[in-house]
């Protein structure tokens, strides 16, 4: 480990912290600042007592910086070579220039690095920025309703260590500069407008649509909670049996799956009032979140992890209560299970695409065993009725989402008439695997 643009090693916590921090903030990419490891030896020497120095350290960013950090900097305590160190990751802000409180936005106030070491900024470069700063973000957009309750979001706090007090609006930044509720607290308010859908098609495509669910119009950490927990309803166990054992697989990644789904709704671009969306198709999970790549970044860059938080009012919160945990996280998560293939980028919108695991049948648990009897049942052709008896199942919907419409997903059952498939002629025949064929 040493020192570069993007990394600053500090053998013990300075004066010169906030600029430090401050150069990050205005560096792109962010930055990585350890405290406890000498910056001429790299040796790590280590720090006393991490838990109150973590507490100064968040209270001097927090209360000696301009405009805002919340939701852009994560500072907490690791263990190297048997001794504890802090790490302080610090994000590319979105409200360039940052400085000094008390020294305001000029030169005296303004830092940027240069190569390992923060400089000045030049009155020019101050002014450059100031000029493109980013305004048009959930905080400082005026929400169009002003009677907001926040009763489901005190109820999440109440479950942390963090309690919200009279002044949690302000706190929290769910104010504008003139004091009346941001886009952000009506996001965050028990009742609003949004809704995020989960759709789930039969097939591979948007033909035929078995399930459209809706989970909004609450708090956005109610919604979030609700997809999260509908999505791991979806993400069954599934079951391929081979001539030597049974073998059984998550469907998705379950790690890759939570960080896809906070990634989603977090840096979602709610400006425009669309919200993110996700569909299960028979091979694959879409999510699809407004907005594309960051101002000024790469697919590369986007790739490496490096974090610029879209909503950093809903960063801050989601942090408060563990759904998030370091910045620039997620991405490396799915990363780690996942190609970078499955993203797709426009210019308005990125799209994740989460392939199934491969060579495993949708059915799960007892619903696995059910599929083998069905698929020798109907070597001959079956109706739905003969089927449910065979089974001896009486829920119509449970064998039509659990074992028809998947069996023919995957091709394993063939429809006798294909072109009429309300037909009330219609049966149903297994396919030889060697052949592809339905059997004569």
């Amino acid at each position: 480990m040493q020192e570069s643009n993007r990394i600053e090693l500090k053998r013990e916590l300075t004066d010169t912290l906030e600029k430090e921090v401050i150069a990050f903030l205005n560096y792109r990419d962010g930055g990585v600042i350890y405290i406890g490891i000498d910056d001429k030896t790299r040796e790590t020497i280590g720090v006393t007592d991490a838990d109150a120095l973590q507490l100064k350290i968040k209270d001097r960013i927090k209360n000696n910086i301009s405009p805002s950090t919340m939701g852009l900097f994560d500072v907490v305590a690791e263990t190297r070579v048997g001794k504890d160190i802090i790490k302080i990751t610090v994000a590319g802000g979105s409200e360039k220039p940052y400085y000094l409180s008390k020294m305001g936005m000029s030169a005296k106030g303004c830092y940027i690095g240069i190569g390992s070491a923060s400089e000045p900024m030049p009155v020019r470069m101050i002014e450059d920025l100031f000029a493109r700063r980013i305004r048009n973000s959930i905080g400082t957009i005026k929400s169009r309703k002003q009677a907001l309750s926040f009763e489901q979001l005190k109820i999440y706090y109440n479950e942390t260590p963090l309690k919200l007090n009279g002044q949690f609006a302000h706190n929290l930044e769910l104010l504008t500069e003139d004091g009346a509720y941001n886009y952000a607290a009506y996001l965050l308010s028990d009742v609003n407008g949004l809704s995020i859908k989960v759709a789930k098609y039969a097939g591979t495509d948007r033909v035929n649509l078995v399930e459209n669910e809706e989970y909004g119009y609450c708090s956005l950490v109610k919604a979030t909670k609700a997809v999260l927990e509908k999505l791991k309803v979806e993400n069954t166990t599934f079951a391929r049996i081979t001539p030597n054992k049974r073998e059984e697989l998550k469907l998705l990644n379950p790690v890759a799956l939570r960080e896809a789904v906070i990634n989603a709704i977090i840096h979602n671009n709610y400006s425009n009032e669309v919200p993110p969306k996700f569909e299960l198709f028979a091979d694959r999970l879409e999510i699809t979140s407004a907005g594309g790549l960051p101002a000024g970044f790469d697919e590369e860059e986007f790739f490496m992890g490096y974090s610029v938080p879209q909503n950093k009012e809903l960063m801050r919160v989601f942090r408060d209560l563990d759904m998030v945990e370091q910045l620039g996280s997620g991405v490396p998560r799915i990363l780690a299970h996942y190609p970078r293939a499955v993203y797709h980028f426009t210019p308005n919108f990125i799209r994740l695409v989460l392939p199934f695991a491969e060579g495993f049948d949708q059915t799960t648990g007892q619903a696995a065993d059910q599929a083998e009897v069905l698929l020798q049942f109907c070597v001959i052709p079956r109706s739905t009725k003969e089927m449910l008896q065979h089974l001896g199942l009486s829920h119509r919907e449970y064998f039509r989402d659990t074992l028809l419409l998947p069996l023919i997903a995957y091709g394993k059952l063939a429809l006798t008439i294909p072109d009429k498939p309300s037909s009330p002629k219609q049966r149903y025949i297994t396919v030889k695997p060697e052949t592809g064929k339905p059997h004569e």
